[in-house]
């Protein structure tokens, strides 16, 4: 277990510098449900909300309440890093389809947007974020993408829908149908994701949280949980589709 000490006395920058050098080499090694800090009352954790709320049901509850969980919201934000340059760019998406149990996710695109062309690029530097505004539930899901415009593929995900965004050029080619040559889809492998479950409504997260702050507890209204690599690819093995 890490933990690093603070006192009552304000401490020297050499120790701030290396208490938060020390933080940051052993983090990779640890979570953060493990971490802590030792002060003069105890040892408490360095994050406590996720001390509190974090919980790690068996790999198929995980998976499947995800699964519901983004189908039900469809409408994310995608995160991608711009092809020319270091910054991020989000846009809205919604989602298409599923694969594998659900776990890898299916967009369509314009082929010739600039979305296109920074997966092309950063196809591992890939996000896609949910949230259910309502219960405060989110779900990110970080992975590989790649850009496909195999027209098998094309045609088994079209939607008509997409007439609207892509609009008609009159040149029977270039019409938002299906063989449109500038319709093409998203497939983001999920390498990692992170589910908050939301266990409280509006009203019960209201409540924990004056009681939270009048009490200096953090509190319990969500469930932390995490999907690694391993657990994704092993759920991928045995769901393949």
């Amino acid at each position: 277990m890490y933990s690093y000490i603070t006192s009552s006395s304000s401490p020297s920058l050499e120790t701030v510098c290396f208490n938060i050098s020390f933080y940051f080499e052993h983090q990779a090694k640890m979570s953060t449900t493990d971490a802590s800090i030792n002060t003069n009352t105890g040892n408490h954790s360095v994050d406590p909300y996720k001390t509190q709320n974090f919980e790690d049901p068996p790999l198929a509850q995980k998976i499947e309440d995800l699964v519901e969980f983004i189908t039900h919201v469809k409408f994310g934000m995608l995160t991608t890093k711009q092809s020319e340059g270091d910054y991020l760019a989000s846009r809205c998406m919604a989602l298409a389809a599923q694969e594998n149990g659900g776990i890898d996710l299916i967009f369509h695109t314009n082929l010739f947007s600039g979305k296109t062309m920074d997966l092309t690029v950063h196809p591992k530097e890939t996000n896609m974020s949910f949230l259910d505004p309502i219960s405060g539930a989110w779900a990110s899901i970080s992975g590989t993408a790649s850009v496909i415009g195999d027209p098998a593929i094309v045609e088994k995900y079209y939607s008509p829908a997409l007439k609207a965004w892509i609009g008609d050029m009159g040149d029977g080619v270039h019409d938002g149908g299906p063989k449109d040559p500038r319709i093409g889809v998203i497939k983001l492998e999920a390498k990692l994701a992170t589910h908050v479950v939301a266990h409280k409504g509006l009203l019960g997260r209201a409540y924990e949280t004056v009681k939270g702050a009048v009490q200096g507890n953090v509190p319990h209204v969500n469930g932390i949980r995490e999907l690694s690599m391993q657990e994704l690819a092993e759920w991928r093995r045995t769901h393949q589709a």
